[in-house]
């Protein structure tokens, strides 16, 4: 068992290094000793592969991933971590640490410097507050990885697995599945963490596809509809769509009906296939 899932070390090397949880930045560490062996498993992380951590905390997750793979670069946004990084990873020479803003940062340039040869996976513990941010970030910056494994707010895993046409899904489930095939790995309870959060997470891993399943008239105008869609998700579709495109409803209302879909549909009832086929009717409206 590693050292730092015993938490008294752990809270004994933070209060060394002054340091305090910060709410703004949703720290809640992980403890739980069969959780990060897990994760890191099923990352993909091995001797050819590198990995990109976000959000290391006190480094239990890094350890584990520095033990499969042969680099890991870990991305801390907060300025007082590296140093507690330094005592609690000093066993491993393969990790490097950066203190930078994962919204901010070049991750292209980071790949081409850090792992210039062989595959390079994600996996993180995401503060819950940037969970979707950063997802789409890594997504549509179309990062030459072959996966994303992460552990998020277990709410946010049921969104982001929907299958896009069920009534879980959300304009996230509809640009996730674009980009990759998620698959829910495991739950993970609010007590695995210190300090412990009020909800449960749970553990996704995304595979990202070589092409997306559909094809969009325009991908960026296709994101725009899935994201119009959903604006107003109590509404009818034509009412959401009319409001998020800017358009009059009897335009939207035609446009469905060129689409072969009912007027009163709402978004959680679309298929990625609908989806694309609305993409293609406005996109012909020019």
């Amino acid at each position: 068992m590693s050292k730092l899932t015993d938490i008294n070390y752990v809270k004994g090397v933070l209060s060394k290094h002054g340091f305090t949880f910060s709410k703004a930045l949703g720290q809640n560490f992980l403890v739980n000793p069969s959780v990060c062996p897990k994760m890191a498993s099923f990352s993909g992380a091995d001797a050819q592969t590198g990995v990109i951590e976000i959000g290391p905390g006190a480094g239990v997750l890094t350890h584990e991933l520095a033990l499969l793979s042969y680099k890991v670069v870990a991305v801390e946004v907060d300025k007082r971590l590296p140093a507690v990084l330094a005592e609690t990873l000093s066993e491993h020479d393969n990790i490097t640490v950066i203190n930078d803003d994962a919204m901010k940062m070049d991750f292209h340039r980071l790949i081409q410097e850090e792992f210039p040869t062989g595959e390079v996976v994600v996996c993180a513990n995401l503060p819950y507050y940037i969970t979707s941010p950063i997802l789409m970030r890594l997504l549509e910056e179309r990062l030459p990885v072959k996966a994303i494994t992460v552990m998020v707010q277990k709410e946010a895993a049921d969104r982001i697995c929907a299958e896009p046409g069920t009534r879980a899904s959300g304009a996230i489930s509809a640009a996730v599945h674009y980009y990759c095939e998620p698959e829910h790995l495991f739950k993970v309870s609010a007590g695995s963490f210190l300090p412990a959060p009020k909800v449960d997470s749970s553990v996704i891993r995304l595979k990202i596809r070589k092409e997306p399943p559909i094809q969009a008239a325009d991908e960026r105008l296709f994101f725009k509809v899935v994201r119009a869609a959903f604006l107003q998700r109590r509404k009818t579709l034509s009412n959401s769509l009319s409001a998020g495109l800017s358009l009059p409803k009897a335009t939207v209302t035609e446009l469905l009906v060129s689409a072969g879909i009912p007027d009163k549909a709402r978004a959680e009832e679309m298929t990625m296939q609908q989806f694309a086929d609305i993409t293609a009717a406005v996109y012909a409206l020019g």
